[in-house]
Formats: structure tokens, sequence, C-alpha cells
């Protein structure tokens, strides 16, 4: 079994790899897919130095010997493990990469993707397969996202951008959870937190099953077809909005305790300036401040229906 000690900056080719396991501690980590053969470039490594072994089943392996998997998200004695370093691997390769507070992106992989974070950044770019995300604090972005993504974290947000989900579920306590989407029949969403907002754009006509809810929340809707669910029970009972889109197929459920709730219309033309990259620099969140003002001004008699519903609900 082939084995390396970096303890400075190096560059490594290996033969066929067909897993990469990857943990560091701060830093900067880049794990991509590549036609090419497979490669570690590391261009800073503090004390003590990395150890990577290549397994006679193609596992390749990148760590520190005293850090494992298991015991990342309890490991926090970073001093001076400050690490850059970038892998490639062929795309079906399953990818478990674990970072303290380091950034990581990984990115173009279509098998099982799994990461974990204690407060590092992580970058899913063009991930498909079977996706999890693991996180402390660390945020969590998606882009391009037509797998499975399950999403756990206390405090980190998630933003998924230009996602065509299978299936999507988020957990956040107060970590808030951003998501713009275009959902197949068969996708299924379901999003969680207890404090935190959620905020969710899909195209206006989807075709989709709605919930929506939250206890003490406020909850907006871009969608006049979906009313509010009817209790003959007292406070706090959860606040709901619940219906139909399109011919329904797919299902999007959205659910917090105190945390507001926001579903928006995208119009084909929000969809151009969605590519431009204004929904990473808040124009989608700038769309729930505008429902108040919708539902102020609108005669549609579909929409005054839904307005005086939310109006109950909140």
């Amino acid at each position: 079994m082939p084995k390396w000690t970096i303890d400075g900056p190096e560059q490594l080719t290996f033969g066929p790899v067909s897993k990469v396991n990857v943990w560091i501690v701060a830093g900067r980590l880049s794990v991509l897919a590549s036609e090419g053969p497979p490669s570690l470039e590391v261009s800073q490594v503090g004390d003590p130095p990395l150890t990577v072994t290549l397994d006679d089943d193609g596992t390749l392996t990148i760590a520190y010997k005293d850090l494992t998997w298991d015991g990342l998200l309890g490991w926090l004695r970073s001093k001076r493990r400050v690490a850059q370093l970038t892998i490639t691997a062929p795309r079906d390769c399953p990818v478990q990469a674990g970072v303290v507070s380091a950034s990581a992106l990984v990115a173009g992989f279509e098998q099982r993707t799994s990461v974990k974070s204690v407060s590092g950044e992580i970058v899913l770019d063009g991930v498909s397969g079977d996706i999890h995300a693991e996180t402390v604090s660390g945020d969590v972005e998606s882009r391009g996202l037509t797998g499975d993504l399950s999403f756990t974290s206390v405090s980190g947000e998630l933003t998924v951008a230009d996602g065509r989900p299978r299936r999507l579920r988020a957990k956040t306590v107060s970590g808030r959870i951003t998501a713009d989407l275009d959902l197949t029949p068969t996708g299924h969403v379901t999003l969680n937190s207890i404090s935190a907002p959620i905020v969710v754009r899909v195209p206006r006509d989807v075709d989709t099953d709605v919930t929506l809810r939250t206890t003490s929340g406020r909850l907006d809707s871009g969608f006049p077809e979906l009313r509010k669910i009817q209790s003959d029970f007292p406070a706090p009972i959860p606040k709901a909005l619940r219906g139909r889109l399109g011919g329904g197929m797919a299902s999007l459920s959205a659910t917090t305790v105190s945390g507001d709730v926001a579903l928006l219309a995208r119009d084909k033309s929000d969809a151009d300036d969605f590519i431009r990259g204004d929904f990473l620099t808040g124009d989608l969140l700038d769309d729930v401040d505008d429902l108040d003002d919708l539902h102020d001004t609108t005669t549609d008699p579909r929409t005054t229906k839904n307005t005086e519903g939310e109006a109950d609900a909140r």
C-alpha cells in the first residue's frame, strides 16, 4: 500500500482511485471531478504533516493521523494545522470530506458525497447523487443540485442555487434556509427550522403540493392558490398554508417554530437575474418584503382571499 508523508508543498499523481477520503483542520480544501489522472496538489501544510495513503482497493485517504471522520465535529485543537490542497479524481468516485474551520469546495461528483464541518464554509458545485452535509455553524452552498441532499446544522445556513433535487431534506436550529428550485414531478422537499427563516422560490407554473407551517412566525406566499388551514384549536396550534399548485405531483413542505416562512413565485425574467448571480446577492430575499406590497395593491379576488387568509394566519 503506497504511503506518503507531506510536510511541505507537493504534487502527486496516482493510479486508479475509486474513493476519496480527506480530513483537514484549517485552510482551504478543493476536491474536483476530473477526466485526467487522479492527483493531489498541496500548496501549504503546517505541523504536523499530512499522511496520504492509497489502499489496494483504490481508496485515497488524506488526513492527520489523529483526525478521524467520526471524531471530526468534536475536534477543535487547530493550533498550526493549516493546509491548502486540491484533489482531482474521477467523477464517479464517492467522496468523504471533513473540515474543522477550513473552507471546502467539492465539485462535479456523481456518486455519494459526504461533507462535515465545524465552522468552515462548504460549497457543493454541480454535485449529484446522494449528498449528505453536516455542520455545527458552517454554511453550505449548493449550486446546480440534481441529486438527493440531506443537510443538518445547528446555526449554519443552507443556500441552494439553481437546484433540481430529487429529494431535499434540511434541518437547522437557527440557520437560515434559502432555496431557488425547479421541482421534478417526483421531487420531494422537506425543510425544518426552529427559529430561522425559510425562503423558497419556485417557478410560477410549478406542479407541486405545498404545506407551509409556523407556530409564531409569519407566513408569506406569492401563490394565491394556497389557503389557510382552519383549526378549531386555540394557539399555539401552528399556522399553516396548504394547497396544490398546477397538477401537483411533487411535494414541498416548510416548517418552523418561531421563524418566518416565505414561498416566492419565479417568473422567467427572474431566471435570467438568477443566472447573473442576483440570487446570491440578496435579490431573492428582497422579494419577501415585496409580498406585502403585492397583497395590498392587487385587485385579483383570488389574491385578496389569500391575503386575508395570511393575515389571519399571522
